[in-house]
C-alpha cells in the first residue's frame, strides 16, 4: 500500500464519535501521524497571517501540553522550525543545549526526550509545522524522513490548499481552525490587549509579560490568559515590579 493510502487508513481508523466535527481534524490528524510514523506523540500548529503562533492539535494530552510549553517560553524546535521553514532534530541533549527553558518544562513534565519538528508545505516557508516527539532519545534515528515529510504533505492537503494558510482569520476561518487548541489561544491575543491598554505597553511587551508570569508559576501562558479574562487575575498582578 501506498503512504497516501496508508495514511487515509490510520486516518480513517481515528474518525470515531468522539473525534466526529471538522473542529477535530487537526487531532484525528495528528493521531494518524503520530500512528503511522511510530513515534510517541504528535502535534500541528500554524503562523497566521501576523505570525502569531496557533495549535491546532495534538495526538494526546501530552503532546498538547508540549505545544503550550514552548508557546509559554518562546522557544522550542517547532519554533525554530517554522521559523526557518527547516526540519529540526532535537535528542535530549539537543534540547537542553538549545531551548533550556523548554527543555526544563518538557523533560519535567512529560514523558518526551525528544522532537523532530518538520515544516509543512506548500505555503511560505515555515508557517506550519508538525511536532513528533519521543520518549526515547535513540528512537530518532529510527525516523524514516522520507516518510515523515511525506506525511507532512498529506497533512496540508488534508487541511486544504495553500490559501488557506495565509488568509485565515480568527472569525472567518475553516471549521478545523474552532477546535478547542486554537480557541485557547485565540483567549491569549485577547489578553494581550487587555494587558496592553491596561498596563500602557506593546502587544509585544504584553505577551512577555504573560509569559513570566506563567513560566514563573509553572503554569502556562494560556492559563492565565484564561484567568485574566474570567477575572480570577487581575492585570495589575502582571506589572513588573521596581
Amino acid at each position: 500500500m501506498t503512504i497516501a493510502g496508508r495514511f487515509e487508513a490510520a486516518l480513517a481508523r481515528e474518525s470515531g464519535p468522539e473525534l466526529a466535527g471538522p473542529e477535530l481534524l487537526p487531532v484525528r490528524l495528528s493521531r494518524a501521524c503520530a500512528a503511522l510514523l511510530g513515534v510517541d506523540g504528535a502535534g500541528l500548529s500554524l503562523l497566521d497571517g501576523t505570525g502569531r503562533r496557533v495549535p491546532l492539535g495534538a495526538s494526546s494530552p501530552e503532546a498538547s501540553s508540549a505545544e503550550r510549553m514552548q508557546f509559554t517560553t518562546g522557544e522550542g524546535p517547532c519554533m525554530t522550525s517554522q521559523s526557518t521553514g527547516q526540519p529540526v532534530f532535537a535528542v535530549e541533549e539537543d534540547l537542553r543545549r538549545r531551548w533550556p527553558m523548554f527543555a526544563e518544562l518538557l523533560l519535567g513534565a512529560t514523558p518526551f526526550r525528544a522532537v523532530v519538528a518538520l515544516p509543512l508545505q506548500p505555503g511560505p516557508a515555515g508557517d506550519g509545522a508538525l511536532d513528533l516527539f519521543f520518549t526515547h532519545s535513540a528512537a530518532v534515528p529510527e525516523l524514516d524522513v522520507f516518510q515523515a515529510v511525506a506525511v507532512g504533505e498529506l497533512v496540508t492537503s488534508s487541511l486544504g490548499d495553500a490559501a488557506v494558510w495565509s488568509t485565515w482569520t480568527p472569525a472567518e476561518g475553516p471549521g478545523w481552525m474552532q477546535g478547542p487548541a486554537p480557541r485557547r489561544r485565540a483567549a491569549v491575543w485577547e489578553a494581550m490587549g487587555k494587558v496592553s491598554v491596561a498596563l500602557d505597553v506593546d502587544p509585544a511587551e504584553a505577551l512577555a509579560l504573560l509569559r513570566t508570569d506563567a513560566y514563573t508559576a509553572g503554569r502556562s501562558v494560556d492559563q492565565v490568559a484564561a484567568e485574566l479574562l474570567t477575572g480570577r487575575r487581575l492585570v495589575e498582578d502582571l506589572r513588573p515590579r521596581g
